[in-house]
């Protein structure tokens, strides 16, 4: 297994997500195949397990908690994190962190995240009416939490506010990065904000939520030629050992064969050269869709309505890949008069755009693609309900 070290630990590259943990049929954890996928990982030298509030619908923190209880605490680092990205009418972080450590059977976290801090939740946590910030440095100054930081979907300014806004350090910052995300969700730039700060990056999503498993023929072609004997899903992964200043990378293992092929990739020591790195970077654009906008915020200086077309489009093209509300929620948070529906296809922009991009028709593209993806609100509505059933 690789290591990386953070402050005095010794923590595994390889992170075990408990986000897709294996289910049975009726939608419910499968225990017995989640306790033997932990085993297996912990016998193997995977020492860092990331888990959520709202994972499972509140059951990953328990199901998880079950599973390292037999193991020996001291050498496990176990990571959660706070709720405020989800919409609500209050927010108690007293309340959602006691029942936290009930639920994994712990008297503290080594790892602790303000759980997806973008363009909406940045308010909610620094909102003097909670507390939030002020309550988890608390809490880290009691030793209940041994490292404080947090995870974002969030824009690079969003990231750089964030920062410039807290009065307490953040260790650590939690962001999807992969090889097609380098360029696509700008991973690369946010990766070397982070690292320029000095700060340790945890990855999620580091192969797309399985997306990056499976590609188009010529690029599995070009793959296997390459390494016949390894997963699509490793590439992913050995892109991502090539990167300094990573301190785990979280995989959401959902059965044996995916934890026992990740372990492989992490412990091999067949890293990729730079002529497959780039491979990987040429392959991603391929497995774009993109409106071929440059960014150079033309169309912005006559738009009378002062849309920041720039940002709706690249959100649009990552939408075009994974139609996602986890993407989809960086626009519901602006005000109408902002939001791509507020275009009045005036045509202005259409002619300065030096792409010859029919900008409007794309804003009504984009328009039609968010009403057919649950809002976040919608998300959160339905986790509430779902926790309630299975308290």
């Amino acid at each position: 297994m690789i290591y990386t070290t953070f402050s005095d630990k010794r923590i595994s590259l390889l992170g075990f997500g408990a986000m897709r943990l294996p289910t049975c049929p009726d939608g419910s954890i499968d225990e017995k195949k989640t306790f033997e996928m932990v085993d297996y990982a912990i016998a193997n030298g995977v020492n860092y397990f990331d888990t959520a509030w709202p994972y499972h619908n509140g059951e990953s923190e328990r199901v998880i908690g079950k599973a390292l209880a037999h193991h020996d605490r001291s050498k496990i680092y176990l990571a959660d994190k706070y709720p405020g990205h989800q919409v609500s009418e209050k927010y108690d972080p007293a309340d959602i962190f006691e029942e936290q450590l009930k639920r994994c059977g712990v008297e503290y976290f080594d790892f602790y995240l303000l759980h997806n801090v973008y363009e909406k939740s940045i308010n909610t946590y620094f909102d003097p009416r909670w507390g939030i910030i002020d309550y988890f440095k608390e809490q880290k100054r009691l030793g209940r939490i041994k490292h404080l930081g947090f995870s974002t979907h969030g824009d690079l300014s969003t990231i750089k506010e964030f920062l410039e806004k807290c009065d307490v350090e953040m260790e650590f910052c939690q962001i999807q990065l992969n090889y097609l995300d380098w360029t696509l969700q700008n991973a690369k730039e946010k990766y070397e904000f982070l690292r320029e700060k000095g700060i340790p990056v945890i990855v999620m999503e580091p192969v797309r939520g399985g997306g990056l498993a499976s590609l188009n023929e010529q690029s599995e072609k070009m793959l296997h030629e390459c390494r016949p004997d390894v997963s699509y899903a490793s590439w992913a992964f050995r892109f991502l050992q090539k990167l300094p200043g990573i301190m785990t990378v979280l995989s959401g293992m959902s059965d044996f064969q995916q934890t026992e092929d990740n372990i492989r990739t992490f412990t091999d020591g067949k890293d990729l050269t730079d002529k497959e790195f780039d491979m990987l970077l040429d392959i991603a654009e391929t497995l774009k869709d993109s409106v071929p906008c440059t960014s150079c915020r033309y169309c912005c200086d006559g738009c009378p309505m002062g849309l920041d077309i720039p940002r709706l489009i690249g959100i649009y093209n990552e939408l075009k890949v994974s139609p996602v509300t986890n993407i989809a929620m960086r626009i519901e948070w602006l005000p109408e008069d902002k939001k791509p529906s507020a275009c009045i296809s005036c045509g202005k922009c259409t002619q300065i755009c030096p792409q010859k991009i029919d900008i409007p028709h794309e804003l009504e593209n984009l328009t039609a693609t968010l009403e057919k993806i649950p809002t976040w609100a919608e998300v959160c509505r339905q986790r509430e309900l779902s926790q309630r059933r299975t308290k």
